[in-house]
């Protein structure tokens, strides 16, 4: 399971995944569905926000477990950036469809 930041056309996501890269064509198009076809991502240590979510991640990633290849953990631009310190963040990754 991996953990992304998502800066998207319409404000900051946190999802989960089974995917093992931001770009892999299953989880761009789940994305592209949810209407999101720009982003730049960020990978965030899976410890790390399991430790500041608790219980929401425990929901989420056991959603994965069950077959869903993303879960969508928290869309709330300052409740995010309020939680995860920047140098925590991965590499940012563009992408455009």
């Amino acid at each position: 399971m991996r953990s992304f930041l998502l800066l998207t056309e319409t404000g900051p996501v946190l999802l989960l995944t089974k995917s093992t890269s931001i770009t892999k064509r299953s989880l761009v198009d789940h994305l592209r569905q949810r209407g999101i076809a720009k982003f730049i991502s960020f990978e965030v240590p899976v410890d790390r926000v399991h430790e500041l979510y608790g219980v929401p991640f425990e929901v989420v990633a056991s959603d994965l477990a069950h077959g869903t290849e993303v879960g969508f953990l928290d869309s709330n631009g300052p409740h995010i950036f309020s939680a995860l310190p920047l140098e925590e963040l991965g590499t940012a990754v563009p992408y455009e469809h």
